[in-house]
């Protein structure tokens, strides 16, 4: 199995990359976080799950190992395919997903797309048991910075799941008032996280 990559950025989609590993352009699927820390140009590692069916192979790529390690339980879980599995992680952090198993939080699980009460419900309980907070502050993205550096990044992540820019520029103008210390840590992962949970209880265009 291929547990991480490390090469040079070929380039970057709105859902994957391309990663030069020795000659190699590995094609990995990732979440609007992880891909916001990838630059075309420079080397870059990311943690992979590879996804084997009986016709195709498909490599999953991520920020951190703790993010690998919850995608690959949450796939575990009946009725979650990588592409749910990619978008809860899209809407909440390792740690999140960790806690709403713990303590049950449907709700949280109903904010993403494509996840109803009864689904929600039965991720929960078959996640009962497998995720445990750990308690660990959530690491910074690298290269984060300003305003002027996330901003486009997190508008483009945003147009690119299908809100227009409007709206995805209201949203991070409310959420600036909102939310201001997640915003002002410039964080690209956590307020493009904080950017969802607010817009998937709108309508989205």
């Amino acid at each position: 199995m291929i547990s991480s990559l490390t090469g040079a950025v070929q380039a970057v989609t709105l859902n994957t990359a391309v990663i030069d590993v020795n000659g190699f352009g590995m094609l990995i699927n990732a979440t609007p976080g992880t891909l916001a820390t990838l630059h075309v140009g420079r080397e870059a590692t990311v943690f992979t799950s590879m996804v084997v069916r009986e016709d195709s192979m498909t490599l999953f790529g991520f920020a951190s190992a703790e993010e690998r390690d919850v995608f690959e339980v949450l796939i575990s879980v009946s009725g979650i395919g990588p592409r749910t599995g990619l978008a809860i992680l899209a809407v909440h952090s390792p740690e999140e997903v960790r806690i709403a198993a713990n303590t049950k939080d449907t709700a949280a699980f109903t904010k993403v797309s494509g996840i109803g009460p009864k689904g929600a419900s039965r991720i929960v309980l078959e996640l009962n048991g497998k995720l445990v907070p750990t308690g660990a502050p959530v690491s910074p993205v690298a290269g984060a910075g300003s305003l002027s550096v996330w901003e486009p990044q997190v508008i483009e992540a945003l147009t690119g799941l299908g809100w227009s820019e409007k709206d995805a520029t209201s949203t991070l103008k409310s959420l600036s008032k909102a939310e201001p210390e997640i915003v002002s840590g410039g964080n690209v992962a956590e307020i493009l996280r904080a950017a969802l949970r607010s817009m998937s209880s709108g309508t989205r265009v």
